[in-house]
């Protein structure tokens, strides 16, 4: 084979590989943005490398601890396992994107009001799955310690058991369970039974 057919089989391989990377766009707090990024890079990185949304934090990187947490189309999700590419054309929400201008959030609001934080990292993420929790309760969704999950029972009460596993997904380092499950109740206007108890 002389060069001119090795330069004609390696310009047909590059011709024909698939592109490793796209524009998107994606819809962010209420805001279009467009951006390039290759396929591989994740949600959260496209949050905090490409946009400077550096509320959302990055954790574990492993989807277990749940600093990542944001929203996507009013759903729960760990930002560090979605690949931006797939969170195109989809509702993203941020800690950025929850309070109303200088306004806080009821939820934000509750973490301040009964010290839901200490260091703080893990509670952008808290939030996000505390509006996550109280919508899906509201919607009538059982958890796994719910006692009765016959649709004719109706949504259960959001005991301090139920806060608790619906917000297993997100760890604290500095162990703030407690007033984190007061927080919950309190931005769900309900008084959640047992929670001076510690979160297992």
């Amino acid at each position: 084979m002389d060069d001119f057919d090795a330069h004609d089989i390696r310009e047909r391989r590059l011709i024909m590989a698939p592109s490793t990377s796209s524009v998107i766009t994606l819809t962010i707090n209420g805001e279009k943005y467009t951006l390039p990024v290759d396929h591989r890079t994740t949600l959260l990185d496209a949050l905090r490398e490409h946009l400077d949304l550096t509320g959302t934090k990055k954790g574990c990187d492993q989807g277990q601890c749940g600093a990542c947490t944001v929203l996507l189309d009013g759903r729960r999700a760990v930002s560090c396992l979605q690949l931006a590419v797939a969170a195109e054309g989809r509702d993203v929400t941020t800690i950025e994107g929850v309070a109303d201008g200088d306004r806080l959030h009821p939820v934000q609001q509750a973490f301040l009001d009964l010290d839901g934080y200490q260091c703080g990292y893990c509670t952008p993420g808290q939030i996000c799955s505390a509006l996550a929790v109280i919508e899906e309760h509201a919607a009538g969704w059982p958890s796994a310690v719910t006692a009765d999950v016959r649709p004719e029972a109706g949504p259960p009460p959001l005991t301090a058991d139920e806060i608790r596993e619906r917000m297993s997904g997100n760890l604290c380092r500095c162990g703030a369970y407690v007033s984190i499950v007061q927080a919950v109740a309190q931005a769900a206007g309900v008084q959640a039974t047992g929670t001076e108890e510690a979160v297992a």
